[in-house]
């Protein structure tokens, strides 16, 4: 199959906010975007492109075991990170069933090493600015234009360039201490850091603490192997609000303008005659907070029962809270606008796994059974306040909003369920061909009774040709493999939990009699067929090594179809309750040809 390694000496070395920063550009097919809502922020990540029009598209995180998704990288520290493992292609993402139809991306953390306790330290510190402007007007040259042309200004006799207000030299610094150790029975690593990001712009800043823990030991004279990990985050974020209207108003507002408040009224110099224009500084008093708390513990335990037979147990926990607090002020928003919100997930994941390895004369094979449990909880809660007579509360207290809008209080509760059972077969003969072939089911709790389980094989080959004999006569090729594979996985990342049952909303409140009740409705189309996304991937490849692997070539072409689209089609009202159904209908493809060259010129025993 399709699979990239990058281990820590072929990463990225700048200054890392987010762990995935280290091995941009490094992979092919691998696309990351940074996003505008944060310095610690990833827009979209895509292996290969986009392949779902509602499921999702980002690709499977695995930390040490622990499944996640991109949010659980801020509670790693890229200097904990040993190796970065990709899974492109359906052959290779089968393992991890419907959670890896868009890509897998594994990240193995560093482990403690046999010896005395050591301690590390790294830490960078840097600087950001602005690099460009728009150029515009300035405040003589607005009024000289004003004057040529006849036009009537509002002149208040400042001369304020409202980009450089709003702006600031962000600092940078990061700070990462680790202790490790152990002997030949037991290992330990324990390490804590810490990053904080200054935006470009005021009142935009990031606070990142991380710590993990992981240690392994022996037992029984090595029958068995434990291992026990810990990671985990604190992350504050002060973030912009309406970056368009903000960065609009700064390069439009009226240069004349003062940078300070009006010392009469307390307030914001405001243009009444401009709904999209609203005083930049006015938008820097805005509060927008949010708070992210990440821990996830795992265990392993591996039973070496024979020297071909292992058994391994593994077991996670995850749990993730988010705290979002926002105060609109009166300056920005007519009367104020407070809103709290809590979100909070909880992950519960188990598996069993049986392997077999067993090699004879030229033979070799191994096999693999799978059975895997995982639930997980979704909760939350948020509130919105509105008519404020002063900003000094902020969000701070909520009874001082005199309305509560019926849309802007509101909580909910999911429990998705997914169990899956896999087998895997793995034939080697001679070191030059080798078959794989995956079989795995998964079943979904999102789906209806006749369409929970899902059935999604692989198959994939290798031919080293190098190993062969008529390739002797060619000294300069040190590696040439040949690589294909087939496969279906599964996408159900993208629907809500209970799509397919008929549930109800509340509406309003109404008057019934000389007291108020809440009004009860449906709160969506309801289609109990919806079943399974499922994509089709081929793929083929070659891989060249020359010159004593001074040049490597590394080439895929893949084909991906995905079937039975999930996607909210419109539909007609009556017979629907709703303008939308989520169905399963149409079809998408995607292929594409990824070319990865390396080169090493010169290659000693001392540098390379």
């Amino acid at each position: 199959g399709s699979v990239e390694k990058i281990t820590e000496t072929q990463m990225n070395k700048d200054q890392i906010t987010n762990p995935l920063e280290a091995i941009r550009g490094r992979v092919p097919g691998l696309t990351i975007q940074r996003g505008t809502n944060g310095p610690a922020a990833l827009d979209a990540v895509r292996l290969r492109g986009t392949t779902s029009l509602t499921s999702g598209n980002d690709p499977l995180i695995i930390v040490d075991g622990v499944f996640g998704d991109l949010s659980m990288l801020t509670s790693i520290y890229p200097t904990d990170i040993e190796s970065f493992t990709i899974l492109k292609d359906a052959s290779e993402t089968a393992q991890y069933g419907s959670r890896g139809a868009s890509g897998v991306i594994e990240i193995t953390t560093k482990k403690g090493m046999s010896g005395k306790t050591q301690v590390s330290y790294n830490g960078i510190f840097g600087i950001s600015t602005v690099y460009k402007n728009l150029k515009m007007l300035s405040a003589d040259d607005f009024r000289r234009v004003a004057s040529e042309r006849g036009i009537s200004i509002l002149d208040k006799g400042n001369n304020t360039d409202f980009q450089k207000e709003i702006e600031q030299t962000g600092l940078q610094q990061n700070h990462h201490i680790a202790f490790y150790g152990g002997s030949n029975e037991s290992s330990y690593r324990v390490s804590l850091g810490f990053m904080d990001r200054q935006g470009v712009i005021l009142n935009e800043d990031m606070k990142n603490f991380t710590s993990n823990m992981n240690m392994t030991q022996k037992i029984f004279d090595g029958f068995l192997n434990c291992e026990l990990g810990m990671f985990g985050s604190i992350q504050k974020n002060h973030n912009l609000v309406d970056l368009q209207k903000t960065f609009y108003s700064a390069a439009t507002f009226n240069p004349t303008y003062p940078n300070h408040k009006d010392p009469d009224s307390g307030s914001w110099d405001g243009i009444t005659t401009a709904s999209q224009i609203t005083n930049p500084l006015a938008w820097m008093e805005v509060q927008d907070h949010d708070a992210t708390s990440h821990i996830s513990t795992h265990a392993r335990l591996k039973f070496n029962l024979m020297d071909e037979l292992k058994l391994v147990l593994f077991g996670a926990y995850t749990y993730n809270i988010v705290e979002n607090s926002q105060y609109l002020p009166t300056s920005v928003w007519a009367h104020g606008q407070a809103y709290k919100g809590t979100k909070k997930m909880e992950s519960l994941l188990g598996n069993m796994m049986l392997t077999y390895k067993k090699g004879w004369k030229k033979h070799y094979f191994d096999a693999l059974a799978l059975a895997e449990l995982q639930k997980e909880t979704y909760t939350g809660f948020y509130t919105t306040v509105t008519n404020f007579n002063t900003d000094k509360f902020g969000y701070h207290n909520l009874q001082a909003g005199a309305l509560r809008p019926w849309e802007g209080t509101n909580s909910y509760y999911e429990q998705p369920h997914l169990a899956s059972f896999m087998g895997r077969f793995n034939y080697t003969y001679a070191d030059r061909y080798s078959l794989t072939m995956t079989a795995r089911t998964d079943a979904s709790s999102k789906f209806g009774a006749n369409h929970k389980w899902g059935f999604f094989p692989s198959v994939s080959a290798a031919w080293v040709i190098s190993e062969e004999k008529f390739m002797k006569r060619l000294p300069v090729i040190d590696n040439l493999k040949f690589r294909i594979g087939y496969g279906l996985a599964g996408n159900q990342s993208g629907i809500d939990s209970y799509t397919t049952l008929s549930l109800v909303k509340p509406n309003g409140v109404i008057p019934v009699g000389n007291s108020a009740a809440v009004s009860l409705g449906d709160l969506r189309n309801t289609n109990p067929d919806v079943k399974w996304e499922v994509k089709h991937t081929f793929n083929t490849g070659i891989d060249l090594a020359m010159f004593g692997n001074r040049l490597l070539l590394s080439a895929n072409y893949y084909n991906s179809k995905t079937t039975d689209m999930l996607y909210l089609y419109n539909v007609s009202v009556p017979p629907f309750t709703y303008n939308t159904l989520l169905a399963n209908i149409g079809s998408m493809r995607n292929s594409g040809l990824e070319i990865a060259i390396g080169i090493t010129p010169l290659k000693t025993q001392d540098m390379e």
